[in-house]
């Protein structure tokens, strides 16, 4: 649809009003209702959109160390801008138009450290190379018959799962929940974020679903509006949905896998993809595996954001743990998918499900576009069967503090995303463990409560 399409449709919304959001350094989208001419000026004249969002953390609670936000500053309204390329019509709200915004690359002080313009930023030296990005991303994620109120009455334990037990790949209990499973797969469709494939995940309660492949930023904006879609469904149904990697112990944790590949600009084929290698992979898909694999170490918290990430990357569950590839492995980190000229591509297994969609794709195409333009030559041999038990290989940082840390100290990620992102960024997560050490946990009460 064209602007003027988009803006006609706009003004004959009998709602008369927009839906806006831009996304925090979290991922969480932060919003707003306009009016319809609220709307049209905007479009005009720009708009303004407060700074604390990247100034607090997912909670609200200001960090104590912000310098792009904060006390010191006042709180102003950031330049920012609506990008109609985002237009959807959100099918659960009467077919309401819905727009994806940014901060001004020009005009914001905080556009350095807003996630969707760095990869715009990443995607544009990727074109300059005579690259476009194709991506598309995967996840995991637990659903509960729970409210809002019901889980926080039970204070986040004994939560009912939607359905008992371990059903991977579960034709059975897809058709209990029917009207969820049904309007998941048609709602999400219809707010332009087509799926290609939705099943049970094992796992009490667990479903997976895979987005469909488009260019970069495109795959980004449906990732990142999948999350938010759908808790909003399930809301609706009764039911809370959760992204958290690892919500249990003795469960496997929630995958966010990115896969990738670049194409050549002009003649649109697969760069990744060679005839006559043995394994069907170019030597341009080696490099850019090459940059990604010496990257990683120094980007994880882009991977893996949370306390909670690093508990999802343990030994036998589902995700990886040392800096391993593979032909079509599914416990290393990065697993190649080599075979035909449209499908080849590579899976970023170490994301999960509570990644931040744009800085994990951007991690994704920056470590892998420095690999190109570094000549780095994929040394690292191909990891045949159990990526937890082959030696040699270097473990993933196991903790945020101590990927932060490595990421704060290192001159490749200030490379690839600059210091003010790269200063930004690592202060949230030093944030984000700090507020983890003050916390009283359940393991302490079993652990020291008595026996101490």
């Amino acid at each position: 649809m064209d602007a003027a399409s988009i803006l006609k449709y706009v003004a004959n919304h009998p709602a008369n009003r927009v839906k806006i959001a831009v996304t925090d350094i979290d991922g969480i989208l932060r919003g707003k209702y306009i009016s319809s001419d609220k709307f049209v000026s905007i479009i005009e004249k720009g708009m303004g959109f407060c700074d604390v969002i990247f100034g607090w953390d997912m909670g609200d609670a200001l960090y104590d160390k912000g310098s792009i936000s904060g006390w010191h500053a006042g709180f102003p309204d950031s330049p920012a801008v609506l990008d109609l390329q985002t237009f959807r019509k959100i099918p659960w709200e009467g077919d309401l138009p819905f727009f994806l915004g940014e901060m001004d690359p020009i005009a914001s002080q905080a556009a350095a450290v807003c996630p969707r313009q760095l990869l715009k930023n990443i995607r544009v030296t990727a074109n300059n190379m005579g690259f476009t990005p194709v991506f598309a991303q995967e996840f995991e994620w637990f659903n509960f018959s729970e409210t809002p109120h019901s889980a926080n009455d039970k204070q986040y334990k004994n939560l009912r799962p939607l359905t008992p037990g371990m059903f991977g790949y579960s034709v059975l209990r897809t058709s209990l929940h029917q009207d969820y499973f049904n309007a998941l797969f048609d709602g999400l469709s219809q707010f332009g974020i087509p799926i290609e494939g939705l099943h049970t995940e094992t796992g009490p309660g667990t479903y997976e679903a895979a987005i469909e492949y488009s260019g970069i930023l495109e795959a980004a904006d449906r990732a990142v509006l999948f999350k938010t879609a759908v808790k909003e469904i399930a809301y609706k149904q009764g039911i809370m949905a959760t992204f958290m990697a690892k919500i249990d112990e003795n469960l496997p944790g929630c995958g966010g896998h990115v896969h990738q590949s670049l194409w050549n600009t002009e003649g649109g084929r697969n760069l990744f993809y060679s005839e006559n290698d043995s394994q069907k992979l170019s030597e341009l898909a080696r490099s850019y595996l090459a940059g990604q694999l010496y990257c990683l170490p120094h980007i994880l918290p882009m991977f893996a954001p949370t306390i909670n990430s690093y508990k999802r990357l343990v030994e036998g569950a589902w995700a990886p743990t040392t800096l391993t590839w593979g032909i079509d492995n599914r416990t290393v980190a990065l697993r190649v998918l080599a075979g035909s000229a449209t499908a080849t591509r590579i899976e970023m297994r170490v994301i999960g499900s509570d990644v931040n969609p744009y800085l994990g794709m951007a991690a994704c195409l920056a470590s892998g576009l420095y690999g190109i333009k570094n000549k780095l030559v994929l040394q690292q041999p191909q990891t045949v069967g159990n990526g937890y038990q082959e030696t040699g290989n270097e473990n993933i940082p196991g903790t945020l503090i101590e990927a932060t840390r490595k990421m704060k100290d290192s001159s490749v990620a200030r490379e690839l995303f600059g210091d003010t992102f790269v200063d930004h960024f690592t202060m949230t997560r030093e944030w984000e463990w700090k507020q983890h050490l003050k916390a009283v946990t359940d393991w302490e009460y079993k652990r020291y409560f008595e026996i101490i």
